[in-house]
């Protein structure tokens, strides 16, 4: 079987920072266009239908992000685990470990459909949608919602592929779903060659097609290459529920899933807020989060990159390069993310305007991101070392901590600061609660983690 090079080796021929940068690269490119996909249909939205057509669709994501987040804490599992494995040169755990997971995740995605098919009305009810664009919202988001277990089989798929060290396939993958998404949505949109003409809509079916066609591509390559997630007999094999390994998964899973909602639900009580200043409001909203997103992915892909090289040093036994996976991923993380604030600060306005036009929202957006973009380069840090303690098997403490950061302390905060001084002040809520989240992550990583006895999971 011909398989990606074992990372675990590479750390003792080359300088860590070197490895680091060979796997962000694909990684940052990956979770680049990830986002793109969302960016392009936002600048399609906003530009060849309107503010509103924006709005609709900002104010659908964090009950995606909801839904969205079993997912991600879930691949954050059964990555741990499979980079441990694979560290190991386990192939058969991988196989195993993989066959579980994506088994699980299909029936949770199913799951996803039919209570999202039923009830996307009241749930963009629930987050305080706009009248105006309630309608149009709920349309788009039944869409996505039901067909979710096409969306979760994609993410668990790319997550997975990190574990054994492959940043490349999931950047192919993500390329050919981009190039098609790039094509349909104003397709439909427009109605190029006879096609209907979708409206707000054009962006969930053309994402749809994306991911059946990006699938199809994945089984054939993966095969060809002889890939160890290859979907072969030994996958196919194991292609049910090993509940003794899905138990060991919801353990680093549950948790981090828990967070992941627990955030989403804070993500949607700051949108409430956010809506209650009208329709031009949650459009800025929405841009800001776009913009932000691509500062933030050199440092989100560094504590990815570390949380899998912990997991493969791990199983591999090599526990003495933690702390040296640690240190770089740090440093790295503040000179690539903060390369990127920069950048962000000094043309803030001309990033914003790729997504809308309305000069009103433009300003908003501006003054807001200029408030919270700094704050990413704390937050990048505190994702890093809750990261590396995840490779572990620690995560319900730095998940807790994450939590009460959020729930505890920005969303109390952008409350009493929005009633206070305005939009303003729900943004400010942002760096109070990142620096919180880190000073609490540190002082736990120190003084608690590093003491104890790190053993495989699997």
């Amino acid at each position: 079987m011909t398989t990606p090079p074992n990372r675990s080796s590479v750390f003792t021929r080359s300088p860590l920072w070197k490895t680091f940068l060979i796997f962000l690269g694909p990684m940052i490119l990956s979770n680049v266009l990830q986002s793109l996909s969302g960016t392009i249909n936002s600048i399609f939205l906003g530009r060849m239908i309107g503010v509103n057509a924006l709005a609709s669709v900002s104010g659908f994501f964090p009950v995606l992000f909801f839904f969205v987040s079993f997912v991600i804490g879930f691949g954050s599992g059964g990555t741990v685990l499979i980079g441990q494995a694979y560290g190991a040169k386990d192939l058969e755990k991988v196989k195993a470990i993989a066959g579980t997971a994506l088994s699980f995740g299909t029936i949770i995605g199913l799951m996803v459909a039919v209570f999202g098919g039923l009830f996307a009305r009241p749930l963009l009810i629930m987050v305080g949608t706009p009248e105006n664009i309630l309608g149009s919202a709920v349309e788009y988001g039944r869409i996505l919602l039901i067909a979710s277990p096409l969306l979760f089989l994609f993410m668990l798929s790319t997550f997975m592929m990190r574990g054994v060290g492959d940043t490349v396939t999931p950047l192919i993958a993500l390329v050919v779903q981009i190039v098609i998404g790039l094509i349909a949505t104003p397709a439909l949109i427009q109605g190029w060659g006879g096609l209907p003409k979708l409206g707000v809509t054009s962006a969930a079916y053309a994402g749809i097609l994306s991911w059946v066609l990006t699938l199809a591509m994945l089984v054939v390559y993966l095969r060809r290459m002889r890939h160890p997630m290859a979907p072969d007999y030994a996958l196919l094999r194991h292609f049910w529920i090993d509940w003794k390994i899905l138990k060991t998964v919801l353990r680093i899973a549950i948790p981090t899933s828990l967070q992941m909602v627990l955030l989403s639900i804070a993500e949607a009580a700051v949108l409430r807020f956010v809506n209650g200043f009208g329709s031009n409001a949650t459009a800025a909203y929405g841009t800001v989060n776009q913009v932000v997103s691509y500062i933030q992915f050199p440092s989100m892909s560094v504590a990815m990159t570390a949380s899998i090289f912990a997991a493969q040093a791990i199983g591999g036994g090599n526990m003495g390069r933690l702390r040296t996976i640690t240190r770089t991923g740090i440093y790295l993380s503040l000179i690539l993310t903060g390369v990127l604030v920069i950048v962000g600060y000094l043309f803030s306005r001309t990033l914003i305007g790729f997504f809308v036009k309305d000069p009103a929202v433009i300003e908003l957006a501006q003054r807001l991101l200029h408030i919270t973009l700094w704050s990413y380069l704390v937050f990048g840090c505190s994702a890093l070392v809750a990261g590396v303690m995840r490779a572990s098997g620690t995560v319900l403490v730095p998940s807790a901590i994450s939590i009460f950061s959020i729930l505890g302390i920005e969303v109390p905060v952008a409350y009493l600061l929005s009633g206070k001084i305005g939009i303003e002040g729900i943004w400010i809520a942002y760096p109070v609660a990142f620096v919180a989240m880190l000073a609490m992550q540190t002082t736990y990583y120190k003084l608690v983690w590093k003491k104890k006895t790190i053993q495989r999971l699997v």
